[in-house]
């Protein structure tokens, strides 16, 4: 019989709905359940696409004999982290606090009835192995332990809840003293650990981290002539190029996996997350207008291709994950044999593909299979075959497009079909950016598409102004939306702003914007709260600066928040934007490598974006479109308006030219005269500055 979980609308809950576990969905009947009987809560954290999560389940949960000490000695909660990361950052960090290690999922946590941990783990085996004691046992242990010290458990706690309570509160400096010595730090720490082999930052495992390849990206553009602004620029590209020819990138069906569990990036662990490939898909076409290689070209183009084909729901919205696992095996749906490439393609193809993707040497997964990467060039391979490259380069593509077919009739992997404001915001911006980078309408038309789901179906109008549910599947929209989900889409929506102007969009960002100081905003201490001020109530309300899988929600919605301000005139934006950079300088000055969004927000406070606002016929406005979509502007907010918009604010209500584009190009206050031509146009953006007022 189906526990509670069956009526959730999260696929990793659902998942566990027939588990013999009588688990609770995290709530107010769990909680309740707790204190009335005296159990501890039993709370296990995961997600529909993560390894570990299943085999734990498969090993425990699904056993009826586990399921029975944890229902008679525990109120077990299962919560995913999805769908709920306020809950998750609470319990990593405590989980980090009383193991003194790092968490990860599935999150093991054991709570007294007023919800503090006392106890914590991450994955346990059925039986004990790789050092650790079997999930029965411990499960009879921990209930020992609660029963017989209470008072230590109540002293625990204390200490516990004003640790979480001082990690939320790191002092803060006078907006006067934001000083950029963390930018330079952070980018020496980044050149530091930056591994001039494989590409990347430490030693395996490999995460992406766009954000830190970003803030080296925007260093250059800064400091081009300097050692460091070449060393930034080549440490980015480096590793996006290695990650693009590496295992990590799917070289068949496109799209990033979450990670690499080596160093070299050729064996990822197979999930692929939104959340990662948004940002990436962006990074890729940046890297693009840095250097007009094609493996960037490629590699965008076939992101975009995988997500609207398999993470748009028909309704617009992007799904969340495809998981790691088929068939009960990581990355079985992705490996190879030589064999199964050989039966696939025609002989010269093979002979191409043999050498281009590494089948000619040792199997690379799990002593028995091939992932494919990049193992030679083409040029090379064409110099090792004695054959022309444009020939190599027809039979390579040829035999990714079999290749592609035949994966298509295995079973695939699992898809997790919720869709998240917050992810499907960071994936809106990379479709915008690539679509208006490399000119495919059809991605910032698919961008558009889940603008408006989110829009129609996860924004509501209530007597405070408009707000943001989290979530949506099956027809079901709810949970009161986080912090990211606003800094998120208020970003995305100013990247589409730069795309393709409607002033919808940005009278919309401004009531995201307003929902930020509203209902996120720490006026007197500074910064956002990841929960709104009328959430529930939890041990801890955190207040993230740190970047993690994503970017810091009050790095981006800091950073959103000074363009809407530059965009709109009001300094309502801009100077919450100065409050969180205020309270966080003293955590980017002590660990500067963890922040790169608030460094990216933190060098526009310093040196404010120019914008550039063009005016004309819509067909006159493309000619400029195309031409400054090649250029890498980091620091330049450009809007194409046409000439019959209205209602525009006075910062962009510019004269609009008859048959013509006039173009302007302001730093804070003030505009250079308007131009009306490309030439003109570019000239100024890459040597002119603004005069200062006179």
């Amino acid at each position: 019989m189906p526990n509670r979980l069956a009526q959730e609308t999260s696929p990793y809950l659902q998942q566990h709905a027939d588990n013999p576990v009588d688990w609770y969905p995290w709530g107010a009947e769990a909680l309740a359940l707790a204190k009335s009987t005296g159990r501890p809560l039993l709370l296990s954290i995961g997600y529909s696409a993560c390894h570990w999560c299943h085999v734990m389940a498969h090993e425990s949960f699904e056993d009826a004999a586990v399921a029975e000490v944890m229902n008679e000695l525990f109120v077990n909660i299962k919560v995913d982290r999805e769908e709920r990361p306020d809950i998750d950052q609470i319990y990593q960090t405590a989980h980090a606090m009383l193991t003194q290690r790092g968490g990860g999922w599935p999150l093991t946590m054991f709570l007294t009835a007023d919800q503090v941990p006392f106890f914590g783990g991450t994955y346990f085996p059925k039986t004990a192995r790789y050092g650790l004691p079997g999930f029965p046992d411990l499960l009879k242990r921990v209930r020992e332990y609660h029963d017989q010290h209470p008072d230590e458990i109540v002293q625990q706690n204390r200490s516990l809840v004003a640790a979480l309570n001082r990690e939320r509160a790191p002092g803060s400096v006078a907006p006067a003293d934001l000083s950029g010595r963390p930018i330079v730090d952070a980018v020496g720490h980044l050149l530091a650990s930056f591994d001039g082999d494989h590409g990347g930052f430490g030693s395996a495992p490999k995460f992406p981290h766009p954000d830190s390849m970003e803030l080296l990206l925007r260093q250059w553009a800064r400091d081009s002539r300097g050692a460091d602004g070449a060393n930034a620029r080549h440490a980015a590209l480096f590793t996006l190029e290695k990650m693009a020819e590496g295992g990590i990138y799917d070289q068949i069906g496109g799209g990033f996996a979450r990670y690499s569990v080596d160093a070299t990036w050729t064996i990822p662990h197979f999930e692929k997350m939104l959340y990662d490939n948004g940002p990436l898909l962006r990074l890729t076409a940046d890297a693009w207008q840095l250097t007009r290689s094609p493996l960037f070209k490629r590699v965008a183009t076939e992101t975009a291709a995988w997500v609207m084909r398999e993470m748009q729901a028909p309704a617009g919205g992007y799904y969340s994950t495809l998981d790691a696992d088929s068939e009960g095996e990581e990355g079985k749906f992705y490996v190879w044999t030589p064999d199964q490439v050989r039966a696939v393609l025609g002989a010269d193809e093979y002979r191409v593909a043999e050498l281009h993707y590494g089948l000619d040497r040792a199997p690379n997964f799990e002593g028995h299979f091939w992932h494919l990467n990049i193992a030679r060039q083409i040029e090379a391979v064409a110099t090792k075959l004695a054959m022309p490259v444009a020939d190599c380069e027809t039979l390579i593509a040829s035999a990714k497009t079999k290749l592609f077919a035949a994966r298509k009739q295995r079973i695939h992997p699992g898809r997790d079909e919720k869709i998240l404001v917050s992810w499907n915001a960071l994936m809106i911006q990379g479709m915008a950016r690539a679509g208006r980078v490399l000119e495919h309408p059809e991605w910032v038309a698919s961008a558009r598409r889940a603008l408006d789901f989110v829009r129609s179906t996860m924004w509501q109008q209530t007597d405070r102004g408009g707000r943001l549910l989290a979530t949506h599947k099956d027809g079901k929209t709810h949970l009161n939306a986080y912090l990211d989900d606003y800094a998120f889409l208020l970003d995305a929506l100013l990247e589409l702003v730069q795309t393709e102007f409607r002033i919808e969009d940005l009278h919309w960002a401004e009531e995201l914007g307003d929902a930020l100081l509203d209902h996120f905003e720490d006026r007197k201490a500074g910064g956002f709260f990841f929960t709104s001020h009328d959430h529930e109530a939890l041990i801890q309300r955190n207040k993230p600066g740190h970047d993690n899988a994503t970017p810091s929600g009050n790095g981006i919605a800091a950073f959103a928040l000074q363009r809407l301000g530059h965009l709109t005139g009001d300094v309502r934006y801009t100077q919450a934007a100065e409050r969180t950079l205020a309270h966080f300088h003293p955590q980017m000055a002590a660990q500067p490598a963890g922040y790169s969004s608030l460094l990216c927000t933190l060098e526009e406070a310093l040196h404010p974006p120019r914008v550039v606002v063009l005016r004309g016929g819509p067909a006159e406005l493309q000619v400029w479109r195309r031409a400054l979509a090649a250029e890498y502007l980091p620091s330049t907010i450009v809007v194409f308006i046409p000439s019959g918009a209205a209602n525009l604010p006075p910062v962009l209500d510019k004269p609009a030219g008859d048959a013509m584009v006039n173009a302007w190009v302001c730093e804070g206050v003030t505009c250079l005269p308007a131009v009306n031509t490309v030439e003109d146009l570019l000239g100024i953006l890459n040597i002119a500055k603004v005069a200062p007022a006179q």
